[in-house]
């Protein structure tokens, strides 16, 4: 089990292709339940407005190396656009799955659970010690049942995030609560919904979002953005297809970044 010390260690190597410099992008490992630290790789740009913390979707199981290294879920949609967040002037978090959730089924059955919350706590907490800005949640796919519950149990004045998004939303599941069965009427930060009308994924489809949005109805702000095009290649339901944003990813998250740090 790892420490529970923060640990920081600056990259010295990275995967080809990630395009981020050594110098920014960082692991640390924060304390959170007794015993337990949550992995995080965080890149921080200068002057950063805001910081984002990315939930990618599956089991959740990025096991970060401590160099840095993503052996799993690399070519998740959040995953690999980690750079175009920060390039953005966010700081960009990709969160894993806790120091006692590094095997299968990492968070699968554990996303909406007083542990996971208790974790994602901690590193909101953590990034607040850091900077006095504002801490967005972001979800893709089954991360968005992350970011959506926490923000259902943890309001901004008990720790919880400033704001979050959701992107191809979880809206219709037989096999896990989707968004538009958890209490979202108490969540009362602003809300980002951005979905690819071409969606196919079973669970993710966009005739479906009209149910999350309706559901938003405390929301001190809310919108959907809708994307079209792009590049769909196998599974409907992974990251190469529409579901993932293929193809169109600066344009995704140059409006979601834009619309975080709105005035």
């Amino acid at each position: 089990m790892r420490t529970p010390l923060i640990i920081l260690i600056i990259l010295t190597a990275l995967g080809a292709g990630t395009g981020i410099c050594a110098e920014q992008a960082r692991t640390f490992d924060v304390p959170t339940r007794p015993g337990v630290t949550q992995r995080i790789l965080v890149i921080t740009p200068d002057s950063a407005k805001a910081a984002v913390v990315l939930f990618p979707g599956g089991d959740g199981g990025v096991t970060l190396e401590a160099d840095g290294r993503i052996p799993k879920l690399a070519g998740n949609f959040l995953v690999r656009s980690r750079q175009l967040f920060a390039d953005q002037g966010l700081t960009t978090v990709i969160i894993d799955a806790p120091s006692d959730r590094q095997s299968y089924p990492y968070l699968s059955g554990y996303r909406q659970t007083a542990e996971h919350v208790t974790d994602v706590k901690a590193v909101i907490a953590w990034l607040r010690t850091q900077a006095n800005i504002p801490v967005w949640l972001v979800g893709t796919s089954r991360g968005t049942q992350s970011a959506g519950y926490v923000a259902t149990q943890l309001p901004r004045t008990d720790g919880g995030p400033d704001g979050i998004v959701l992107t191809a939303s979880v809206v219709r599941d037989s096999r896990s609560r989707a968004l538009p069965e958890m209490a979202l009427d108490r969540v009362r930060i602003p809300v980002l919904v951005a979905h690819h009308r071409q969606d196919s994924c079973r669970v993710c489809l966009f005739s479906d979002v009209p149910m999350l949005m309706d559901k938003l109805t405390a929301a001190s702000r809310k919108e959907l953005l809708v994307f079209d095009g792009g590049i769909n290649v196998g599974d409907p339901c992974e990251a190469r297809a529409y579901h993932g944003f293929n193809g169109i990813e600066r344009e995704v998250i140059d409006r979601i970044a834009g619309w975080i740090t709105a005035p």
